[in-house]
């Protein structure tokens, strides 16, 4: 009987004390790390919030991401938060880019299309070459300096870096650079070109507000979740580059133009996303990047300072050929600063909405093409080096083989 009872199955409830004591044990190791990551959220929002006050541009992305620097630099070693944080903000990001663009938007850019792409592409083509640049004279990787100068949907660009392998930190210190360059010297060098006019600021022209009706907050909140589901699954599906940005704003784009009505996405997810982007870049900073950023910053201050005149010489062109007001033609041309370069053309009279619909068509150009040209043209380079390094022991190999034939010729033999 008491052997009987002694090879009886265990009872059911000591594995489930197992489960719950291990449990238990994860969640006390756990809890450190959980403390940490919750103080750094805290301080994120704090700086953040601050930021945005200020009016930096961008300031849920860069606050966040200034205060993982300054974790990472206290604790002297690289801190990644979970991978699920910067998967969720790049889903963020992606649909809230492509709530941006709508069909009467590119119908407006159309009028123009030839020259308009023409210039786009004059403009993306001199960007990606002061990248090249970048990296020759600054030291820095080929991938990280190409994403650093293009021109456009800078959050966007930071939050595909890491997955394209570029250092984020350096591109999106290199992109928010261009970005204040841009800002600070475009509106005021437009103004000296094109004195306001008071005669023509009645007269300007500001994109029709929509004439959608807008969804309830559940049902928007419902929609996007499964745009950023079924977005992630496509990016991956279809290897796209850095799938958790271009598969959400692939899907989302196709969504809110099929949709007979607005998609409402509320300015705190995006401010959401935003943080958790800036805050997973900025514990991933380290000394070693720092000391080649101080060289870099400095050369890209002149790169982009002489693509900012280039730009204006092609949005003179563009009003000379399509008679565009010059104000109109130069701002839809800036590399970058959409919101202050809608507002100076407002304040100089100009064609708000084609400025606007300039500025989003460049965008969405350089969204859908950068990332692959960038991947083509790094993996056309490492293929050219591989190549050349791989000469030298092909020869010494040769060499190693005739060289005892040539000393059994010496010798006679």
């Amino acid at each position: 009987m008491v052997w009987q009872l002694s090879s009886l199955p265990e009872s059911p409830s000591i594995p489930n004390q197992d489960r719950l004591s291990r449990w238990r044990e994860k969640l006390v190791d756990n809890l450190p790390q959980t403390k940490r990551i919750t103080q750094q959220i805290i301080t994120a929002i704090g700086v953040g919030l601050l930021f945005n006050w200020l009016h930096v541009p961008v300031g849920w992305l860069l606050g966040p991401m200034l205060v993982g620097i300054g974790y990472a630099i206290s604790l002297g070693r690289r801190q990644p938060l979970p991978s699920s944080f910067k998967l969720i903000g790049q889903i963020v990001v992606g649909l809230v880019t492509a709530t941006r663009f709508s069909p009467e938007t590119i119908s407006v850019a159309t009028t123009y299309a030839v020259p308009l792409l023409l210039c786009v592409l004059l403009t993306g083509s001199l960007s990606l070459f002061n990248g090249y640049l970048l990296s020759r004279w600054a030291g820095i990787d080929r991938t990280t300096s190409l994403l650093g100068f293009i021109p456009g949907a800078a959050s966007s660009i930071v939050v595909m870096s890491e997955e394209m392998g570029a250092d984020a930190i350096a591109v999106a210190l290199l992109q928010y650079i261009r970005v204040l360059l841009v800002v600070l010297i475009m509106p005021s060098a437009a103004i000296l070109l094109v004195p306001a006019n008071p005669d023509t600021l009645a007269t300007a022209t500001v994109t029709p507000a929509s004439t959608l009706t807008t969804l309830p907050l559940a049902l928007s909140l419902l929609i996007l979740a499964g745009c950023g589901i079924l977005g992630i699954w496509a990016g991956k599906r279809f290897r796209l580059p850095s799938p958790g940005f271009f598969g959400p704003f692939l899907v989302g784009l196709a969504a809110f133009w099929a949709l007979p009505n607005q998609v409402q996405m509320p300015q705190p997810l995006f401010a959401g996303g935003l943080l958790l982007i800036g805050l997973s870049v900025g514990v991933q900073f380290d000394w070693q990047t720092a000391r080649k950023l101080g060289k870099a910053v400095l050369i890209e201050i002149g790169l982009v300072t002489g693509l900012i005149i280039i730009c204006l010489g092609i949005g003179y062109g563009f009003h000379c050929v399509t008679d565009v007001d010059m104000a109109t033609a130069i701002l839809g041309f800036t590399p970058g600063g959409t919101e202050a370069m809608v507002a100076t053309v407002m304040q100089l009279g100009g064609d708000t909405g084609l400025v606007l619909a300039m500025q989003l068509t460049r965008m969405l150009s350089i969204l859908m093409l950068a990332p692959w040209l960038v991947a083509l043209l790094v993996k056309r380079t490492k293929a050219a080096n591989e190549q050349t390094y791989s000469i030298e022991p092909v020869i010494t190999q040769e060499q190693s083989t005739l060289k005892p034939n040539c000393d059994s010729v010496a010798s006679g033999k």
